[in-house]
């Protein structure tokens, strides 16, 4: 569904206020803290901002935030289990503010990983920007699913089949379904004004899932870890325009990061 640049400058105000309350919780992030610890801090931040937890009562969903450690690959419900050092977690958030959603996530570290999971995560944040750049008119679904698939692929990382991005706006999830796997010149032909969530999950082994008693959390059939990474896009004067950042993060964590440069700024209300 194509937007107009006044929708999606709202869209951008959604997903900004993501950002920022993955910015908060990321300084949160260690070694003894609960999940649903985080999840209390990123409700109230986001309720204080003049928006709503857009995942809090979606389908049922009980949270605000998605947490899904380790070999979870997404969709997690926040616990009193802590954090330890060594973990990975993915953080999956939504808000709802002036009648537009916003939506992203990122996999953080807590403390010290083995440097095999550090890399799991490196590539698949960068198959992440991969398929953003093939996300531009006249450019097909299946293009920016075959790069991610690609990429991760030649890495030996399995990608997930069964969950995959979406169009977004007044609706979570709207058309059209972004797969992070296909062939090149198939799917639908992207046009100006479009907006996505693109979000490749990334195993280290196998790319086959089970789904648990609970009807939400997934994890990796063979327990190894998952990754997942997600930006909001709009295609502006026929280009990539990320509406979301992690900049936020990164300065919670001192991090210093270019990943973003070219993607952002096309046009500004």
């Amino acid at each position: 569904m194509q937007k107009s640049l006044e929708e999606i400058e709202l869209i951008r105000e959604s997903a900004l206020l993501v950002s920022k309350t993955l910015g908060l919780i990321a300084k949160e992030i260690k070694d003894g803290v609960t999940t649903l610890h985080l999840d209390k801090l990123a409700e109230e931040f986001i309720r204080s901002n003049d928006a709503l937890p857009g995942f809090l009562g979606l389908y049922d969903f009980p949270n605000t935030l998605c947490t899904s450690p380790n070999s979870q690959v997404v969709h997690g419900i926040p616990n009193d289990v802590p954090l330890k050092n060594g973990d990975i977690i993915s953080i999956d958030c939504g808000v709802l503010k002036n009648g537009f959603y916003g939506d992203h996530a990122y996999t953080f570290c807590v403390g010290e990983v083995d440097d095999e999971i550090k890399k799991l995560l490196r590539i698949s944040k960068e198959s992440l920007y991969k398929g953003i750049s093939e996300f531009k008119s006249g450019n097909r679904v299946g293009d920016v699913g075959f790069t991610i698939q690609d990429y991760c692929e030649k890495h030996g990382y399995g990608v997930v089949r069964e969950l995959i991005g979406h169009g977004i706006g007044k609706i979570m999830h709207e058309k059209p379904e972004m797969p992070n796997y296909g062939r090149r010149g198939t799917g639908k032909k992207f046009k100006e004004g479009m907006v996505v969530a693109i979000e490749p999950m990334i195993n280290m082994g196998t790319h086959k899932i089970i789904q648990h008693s609970d009807g939400w959390t997934i994890t990796t059939k063979d327990n190894l870890a998952s990754a997942h990474f997600e930006h909001n896009i709009a295609i502006i004067n026929g280009k990539p325009e990320i509406l979301s950042t992690f900049n936020y993060i990164y300065e919670s964590l001192n991090i210093s990061s270019n990943e973003e440069k070219g993607f952002h700024n096309y046009f500004k209300l």
